[in-house]
């Protein structure tokens, strides 16, 4: 499968392309997930001129099968479930259980070290633009929009360089608008369409936001 970016930082720049028409808007804000979509999202909010923020939400992974989503977790509380996975593989609402509380213990933690005590940005009333550095089933993306859909924006959209083309289409059921650069046919990791992927560290974060927000 060829690698259709370098790395996160030039496929925000791609993907920032594709949402020119929001530059110098004063209603937008850029909502990057961490801690891939984060510097994905600062090239986005860097060319369109806009406000950045961190949105937290963690992927519930599958037990054995870590990189499989049976859910996710956003800031909030709000919780979705994929129960698709979850009755294909099996697992009981016990283990369920186990899975939200180590992930809600690291959402916690993260807001506080990328946040320390700053509010988050108010989206009322404005047109989000959720930003991650790709979709595989779509379930961390979900539980964002439900998430942010409760602080009652104007719109919701998902941007993303690469995405399944399922995970796409039901974006396009839930959410305002969809940008996804592409959609392979055969969709693999979002990794293995990145020649660098290395992960994203919390201090590098921390940096972007603080330049961003600067």
């Amino acid at each position: 499968m060829p690698e259709l970016f370098v790395d996160r930082r030039s496929a925000g720049r791609a993907l920032a392309e594709s949402l020119a028409g929001h530059t110098d808007r004063g209603d937008v804000v850029v909502l990057a997930l961490p801690r891939g979509g984060v510097p994905v999202a600062f090239e986005v909010a860097q060319r369109l001129r806009a406000p950045m923020d961190v949105f937290l939400v963690r992927k519930l992974g599958a037990p054995g099968h870590a990189e499989l989503a049976m859910g996710a977790l956003a800031t909030g509380g709000t919780l979705v479930r994929n129960d698709q996975v979850i009755r294909g593989l099996g697992i009981g609402e016990e283990m369920i259980d186990r899975v939200v509380d180590t992930e809600r213990r690291e959402l916690d933690r993260r807001e506080h070290a990328y946040r320390d005590d700053r509010a988050p940005l108010d989206v009322t009333g404005r047109v989000v633009l959720l930003v991650d550095d790709g979709m595989a089933t779509g379930a961390t993306m979900r539980a964002a929009i439900d998430a942010v859909r409760r602080r009652r924006p104007a719109r919701v959209i998902v941007a993303v360089p690469v995405a399944s083309e399922r995970a796409c289409q039901q974006m396009r059921l839930i959410a305002d608008g969809v940008v996804c650069l592409s959609t392979p046919s055969t969709f693999f990791a979002v990794g293995q369409y990145y020649a660098d992927f290395a992960q994203t560290t919390d201090d590098e974060v921390r940096e972007l936001l603080g330049l961003a927000l600067a």
